[in-house]
């Protein structure tokens, strides 16, 4: 086997060990779109994990603060407050949605116009202590198609 071959064949072969160790899937991602001085807004999606583990931080360049939120109703009052993580069960899908869990994205730096790209960082972190950091990009859709999806 020549040394360019051997090159290959170890590249090859660190592609497939690191797509294998993606164990975190996200799909549907979307921010609230906003109006001129507005600052804050949601970010939703669906996240779906191949082993049990736990959301323990969200970022973005977009927002001075990221962070998980959940939705609850209390004595008939609904009422929104952080959390430090969320779990993600093994094979289950987990929808962040309005009304629910959710990413908050505060301190905005500008306007979230309707088919703005917004980058999202996830951190997961498996029982084994490994923590897989996961880009995605959200889409930003106005209020009114938001509230269809």
């Amino acid at each position: 086997m020549t040394t360019f071959n051997k090159i290959m064949m170890a590249l090859a072969v660190s592609v497939l060990s690191m797509s294998a160790q993606a164990q975190v899937t996200v799909s549907d991602a979307w921010v609230r779109a906003t109006v001129a001085q507005q600052k804050a807004t949601g970010a939703f999606m669906q996240i779906k994990s191949a082993k049990d583990a736990r959301l323990l931080e969200v970022r973005s360049p977009v927002a001075g603060i990221a962070e998980v939120h959940k939705m609850e109703m209390v004595d008939n009052v609904m009422k929104m407050r952080a959390v430090d993580g969320m779990d993600l069960p093994a094979g289950k899908v987990v929808e962040l949605k309005p009304g629910a869990y959710h990413v908050m994205l505060m301190d905005l730096k500008g306007q979230l116009k309707d088919g703005d790209v917004v980058p999202i960082t996830l951190v997961v972190e498996g029982k084994d202590k490994k923590r897989e950091i996961i880009e995605i990009k959200a889409t930003a859709k106005p209020l009114n198609q938001a509230a269809q999806h």
